[in-house]
């Protein structure tokens, strides 16, 4: 037939001897043509679906679009981080003040946090006299501060000095602060230079990421293990979550470095190349700035008796 449409034939047979009856109507059951409904649904439905998946996919290619901006926005933004750096590190000290005081003071959190922000250019004023390009510290509350760079030297010495420059300035600050607590009396001052000469001190533990495990990396990496198993002690006598962060860090970072150490390449070995004599120098600084922090606290150890608390300060 010329309608494409194909039709079942008649149930009835031919009757014998005669010819065919008179054609029986149509089948309901009628077979699609190509491209039709197969459930035989009205073309102004089908029109009305296809409207509908038009409308859907317009709405979706618009959507996509916003996303495509939104992330191109973003990106900008990020870009722009670079050159605010001054505005963030100040923003985040300014938050960690704000945490600090609630449990200290805002006095003692505002001393506080400068210890920290010279303790973390220590470490930035060294990165740029290997070369090394580094990001303004930036401060997380009782975390302590950080800054970003893209390496710490080109071997484990610069590594070691990077590391140590960190305490070496934070402890001149903390001795400031004795200075000016002896020289006028005050309390205040005196804990500044305790906190500093502790945190320095802690920082000193021979186990990366911390500034005593740096050092270590031009001494004797496997006093990274000693350091960490120091951590794990701590945690065990003054259980709290920032250790436990830092021992989660400590092993991660542990972990790794040791990993690439034993792979033996060229590159490891030309890393952790280190002369003797500048071994010793290492090691002469390390160990002096445990003696000398260790003795600062002592001097300064004024809120273990008499009841002091950081809020009289």
């Amino acid at each position: 037939m010329d309608s494409g449409e194909t039709y079942l034939p008649a149930t009835r047979s031919a009757l014998p001897g005669r010819a065919l009856g008179p054609s029986a109507p149509p089948s309901p059951d009628v077979l699609p043509a190509p491209g039709g409904d197969p459930f035989g649904e009205p073309s102004a439905t089908r029109a009305r679906v296809r409207n509908l998946r038009r409308r859907v996919g317009g709405v979706l290619a618009a959507l996509a679009a916003l996303i495509a901006k939104f992330f191109a926005a973003i990106k900008g933004l990020l870009l722009l981080v670079p050159k605010i750096k001054l505005l963030s590190t100040a923003g985040t000290a300014l938050v960690s003040v704000a945490a600090y005081s609630l449990w200290f003071g805002w006095t003692f959190a505002v001393g506080f946090v400068v210890l920290l922000f010279v303790h973390e250019m220590g470490h930035v004023i060294q990165l740029r006299r290997e070369g090394i390009r580094a990001s303004a510290p930036m401060f997380i509350p009782f975390f302590g501060a950080m800054i970003y760079a893209k390496s710490l030297g080109q071997n484990a010495l610069a590594e070691a000095r990077v590391g140590l420059a960190g305490p070496i300035l934070g402890s001149v600050a903390a001795a400031a602060c004795l200075a000016i607590g002896e020289a006028t009396n005050s309390d205040l001052f005196r804990a500044l230079a305790y906190i500093g000469f502790f945190l320095n001190l802690f920082n000193l533990l021979p186990v990366v990421p911390l500034d005593g495990g740096r050092a270590m990396a031009a001494m004797a990496p496997s006093m990274w293990f000693l350091g960490f198993g120091v951590l794990v002690a701590l945690l065990l006598v003054v259980p709290n979550f920032i250790l436990l962060f830092i021992i989660v860090l400590a092993g991660v970072e542990t972990y790794r470095r040791w990993q690439a150490r034993k792979t033996r390449s060229l590159e490891q070995a030309a890393y952790y190349r280190v002369p003797p004599r500048s071994r010793l120098l290492v090691g002469a600084v390390y160990l002096g700035l445990i003696a000398l922090l260790a003795l600062g606290m002592f001097e300064t150890h004024i809120l273990a008796s008499g009841a002091h608390s950081f809020r009289q300060l």
